[in-house]
């Protein structure tokens, strides 16, 4: 189940599926908030019978009915992994920071997140069922960065919330890890990237490998966590991020 609202899809162009090892956990679904046509193509590279897609917004409370009956749906089969991806950001310096705009990036990035695992959780529980969650961080969770701290804020909090949830639902068979990708070429940060030099030239030097995250690759971390090789993984955050997080990088 990926949720999304407005951020990144993920998308997938690699060839990750040749070996026995690396074989996907079936019954995976995908919950997208807005359509996209990039997680379509991680979908049928996984396998269309494998994967679900529902239409369902939760970071809201009118969206709280149409998304307990999207997870409803997707409980109620044999679906095996929930990754919680809802997510947004935007910039401006601390102090001019408005205040709704921070509420509004909690509500969709960290209690959309929580609302979506707390529901599967508890069906899972009520079916008996082993589950996966899966939780999109960020590299800026453990580093700060300049004019988005509501934003590092809350992919710190998410990764607190992801070990909670490994914690005390590990004796019910539950897993529940994290992906934390780098500074990646879409959405705001290309954005900045292209228009911005002041940015680019930071970015730049907090990236060690010299060039922005490409999406596919944050795509491949989750298919690892979805696949047998990370079975036995639960509070892990997968650090996928070209070295960024090495950041302060020497003059």
């Amino acid at each position: 189940m990926v949720v999304t609202r407005g951020s990144s899809p993920l998308t997938h162009t690699g060839p990750v599926f040749s070996s026995a090892s690396m074989r996907i956990e079936r019954n995976f679904s995908i919950i997208n908030g807005l359509p996209a046509s990039p997680t379509r193509s991680w979908r049928k590279k996984i396998g269309p019978r494998d994967v679900s897609m529902i239409t369902s917004a939760i970071s809201t409370h009118k969206g709280a009915k149409p998304a307990n009956t999207a997870i409803a749906t997707t409980t109620s089969t044999r679906r095996l992994t929930v990754c919680c991806h809802a997510g947004m950001v935007d910039a401006h310096p601390i102090t001019e920071y408005p205040l709704a705009a921070f509420d509004q990036l909690i509500q969709t990035n960290l209690r959309a997140a929580f609302a979506t695992a707390q529901e599967t959780c508890r069906r899972w529980q009520a079916a008996e069922k082993p589950g996966h969650l899966i939780f999109t961080t960020s590299w800026v969770q453990d580093v700060p960065w300049p004019e988005i701290t509501p934003y590092t804020t809350s992919k710190a909090g998410m990764k607190a919330m992801m070990r909670g949830y490994a914690r005390e639902l590990a004796a019910h068979k539950i897993r529940a890890n994290a992906v934390a990708p780098g500074i990646v070429a879409v959405g705001l940060a290309k954005r900045q990237w292209d228009t911005d030099p002041s940015y680019k030239a930071r970015a730049q030097k907090a990236i060690p490998l010299g060039f922005m995250q490409p999406p596919e690759t944050v795509a491949h971390a989750f298919l690892y966590l979805c696949s047998d090789m990370a079975a036995y993984m639960t509070g892990s955050v997968l650090l996928v991020d070209g070295g960024c997080s090495l950041y302060p990088m020497d003059e």
